[in-house]
């Protein structure tokens, strides 16, 4: 079954192969190539790594709460520059995070993305999930040098815009050069219950403390990657208000709420970059539970 289910996925995702040559970021490094995937119990890891990064609805069902693959945010299953590759992430492990104040092992970084962007439970640092994640990575990451800041590491920095991102360009950008894929509700697209193309928002997206729920963040990845097919079209503008748009609806909720949506954007989203705690159309986003 699940064989069908993959095969069909890819089918469904042959224009994506053709989308990401595109992307004009040159990396500094260059990650195996997938025919040189090692043998043996090693390979066999890195290979369900490799799996459940790409198909993380099938392979880690029931540990993910939303309808995200981890290669709908790191594009070509973690391998693409500018797009937070996985071979520039693992060499810049351990290291101290902001995000939950102690310095952080690569597995403990990836529990994070469990517990935000796949608004999920957060697998054991020795459960098979994070071993065969991490596996996966640091075979990506083969002969880079370790703690050196990668050129294509994470998404490139993105200008100011000219004018403050706004939520009625950004709609107007969606509906003309995201919607095709993402829907016009941002609800994504399926193929035998499986993602094609990911939610946006909603109830199946990722939860408000995720990276992307940060403009920015959404911005510069838009920015570098976005739309499949037709990268380097959005100007700058038009990247800042999209990601304002889509960022302007609501999601699950940041697993860290206190109780109170005002309390919880002081603690975790007082930032000029973050529309949680903040009412637009009437709704005040973070209030839905």
């Amino acid at each position: 079954m699940i064989r069908r289910t993959i095969a069909a996925l890819l089918a469904a995702q042959l224009p994506i192969a053709a989308a990401l040559a595109t992307n004009p970021a040159q990396p500094s490094f260059a990650p195996p190539p997938r025919a040189d995937m090692p043998k043996g119990p090693f390979g066999d890891a890195v290979k369900l790594g490799e799996n459940i990064f790409r198909h993380t609805t099938v392979y880690a069902h029931g540990v993910i709460g939303d309808a995200l693959n981890c290669s709908n945010c790191h594009l070509d299953a973690g391998r693409l520059a500018g797009s937070a590759p996985m071979w520039a992430a693992y060499t810049g492990y351990p290291a101290y995070r902001k995000k939950n104040r102690k310095v952080n092992n690569f597995g403990m970084r990836l529990q994070g993305c469990f517990r935000f962007s796949e608004n999920g439970r957060v697998p054991a640092l020795d459960s098979k999930t994070i071993i065969a994640l991490e596996a996966y990575s640091f075979w990506l990451a083969k002969n880079a040098p370790t703690g050196a800041h990668l050129a294509g590491r994470g998404y490139p920095r993105l200008a100011a815009p000219a004018e403050s991102p706004d939520y009625a360009r950004g709609r107007t950008v969606y509906r003309q050069d995201c919607s095709l894929c993402h829907g016009a509700r941002g609800q994504g697209q399926y193929a035998r219950g499986q993602t094609v193309f990911p939610p946006l928002w909603g109830t199946k997206s990722f939860n408000w403390g995720a990276g992307m729920g940060s403009v920015k963040n959404a911005a510069e990845f838009i920015y570098a990657n976005m739309p499949f097919g037709a990268v380097g079209t959005l100007s700058v503008q038009q990247a800042w208000d999209v990601a304002q748009y889509v960022d302007s609806h609501d999601r699950p909720q940041d697993p860290r709420f206190s109780g109170s949506v005002a309390a919880t954007r002081k603690a975790f989203h007082d930032s000029k970059f973050s529309m949680y705690g903040r009412k637009v159309n009437g709704h005040l986003l973070g209030s839905n539970k």
